[in-house]
């Protein structure tokens, strides 16, 4: 997220308050598309300032819109891979909102940070907002890493955390929606190149697991942030009649997810109780209002959805992808050990394994 130029246009005074995101309230003249165009450098230069900015007053109204207001945002769109649950494709790089039951919420993650690509930027436009709740809530990453307990995080950073997933045709996203196809011979690829374990089951069900990183040092500030999906892919976010039934149904190893340490012992309740409770005092919100449009650092802030009723349609993008190899990741790394971190990390490395692929060690 560059710094703006000297002939970038500039844009109003951003709006501060508690307790909810960085507010630009705009009343352009141009269509949305050309106004965000041309000050697509300050609008970049403010989410690296803030971690995250709602724009107010463009009157966002579809998806050819709203797609044309992320090209000339981000850098590059990204194609989703390893969605946790399907999407619908509005255009190559505009999506649907996750398909989550609106009466529970998603809580705090930093989008697809489980996978060796991830956006750095996030993308989100509200054509429809729900009658009640829904916001899009916003976390800073640095404030959390620093209010986490220190034994915590400290496990965290050295082992890293483990997401195991258990792919089916009835629950969470299938093989297909997950891997853009069912053919176990490029799903086998592909997880052997992207550092995933993995098992197909007696019914043809699929189980993979995957080891990543827990704290990142932002590409730009070299800051530390707390970087993951440990809390929000847990069992024990799970509402408890959910969690009940689905381990009735597919065992306590065959939930569509779950997250571990990095050395493969379960995570406490209390444990996730605690990463939840910091999230949410660190949690700023502000309800959608049709035509806003939302830009937030995916390294720098997490996200989280409310639960909402009515109607909801927020249209997202995921754009400028990242590496961790692009990120350092603790204070003690050597040039040498990022080197060989590199060479784990890259799926185009003819060393690239799943059982050797450790970002963090």
């Amino acid at each position: 997220m560059a710094a703006p130029s000297s002939t970038a246009l500039p844009l109003p005074d951003i709006e501060s308050a508690a307790g909810r995101p960085p507010l630009l309230m705009v009343s352009p003249a141009d269509p949305a598309a050309h106004w965000v165009a041309g000050r697509r450098e300050a609008l970049r230069a403010a989410v690296a300032e803030h971690g995250s900015v709602l724009v107010r007053g463009l009157g966002l109204r579809d998806a050819t819109e709203v797609g044309a207001v992320f090209r000339a945002l981000a850098d590059t769109l990204m194609s989703e891979k390893e969605a946790f649950a399907p999407r619908r494709t509005y255009a190559d790089g505009v999506y649907s909102s996750t398909a989550w039951p609106p009466n529970q919420p998603m809580c705090m993650h930093h989008e697809l940070s489980y996978t060796v690509e991830f956006p750095g930027l996030m993308l989100f436009a509200c054509l429809e907002a729900a009658e009640r709740g829904g916001a899009t809530g916003v976390a800073d990453a640095e404030a959390v890493l620093a209010a986490l307990p220190p034994e915590l995080t400290e496990r965290f950073e050295r082992d890293g955390w483990l997401l195991t997933r258990s792919y089916n045709d009835e629950i969470g996203a299938s093989v297909a929606e997950a891997f853009g196809t069912d053919e176990r011979t490029v799903v086998e690829a592909y997880c052997r190149a992207h550092a995933i374990e993995f098992a197909w089951q007696p019914d043809g069900s699929l189980h993979t697991r995957q080891r990543r990183a827990a704290v990142l040092r932002h590409p730009m500030t070299g800051r530390r942030c707390w970087f993951n999906q440990i809390a929000f892919l847990n069992e024990w976010t799970m509402d408890a009649e959910v969690r009940e039934y689905l381990v009735d149904m597919y065992g306590a190893d065959g939930l569509p997810f779950n997250t571990r340490y990095g050395d493969g012992d379960p995570i406490g309740e209390d444990a996730v109780r605690t990463l939840n409770e910091i999230y949410e005092a660190h949690t700023v919100r502000e309800p959608w209002r049709p035509g806003d449009l939302l830009l937030v650092d995916n390294i720098r802030s997490a996200h989280s959805r409310e639960p909402f009723e009515g109607p909801r349609e927020v249209l997202v993008g995921l754009a400028d992808p990242v590496r961790p190899t692009d990120c350092a990741t603790r204070d003690s790394d050597t040039q040498d050990s990022r080197s060989q971190d590199s060479r784990s990390q890259d799926p185009d490395s003819k060393d690239s394994d799943a059982k050797d692929e450790v970002s963090f060690r």
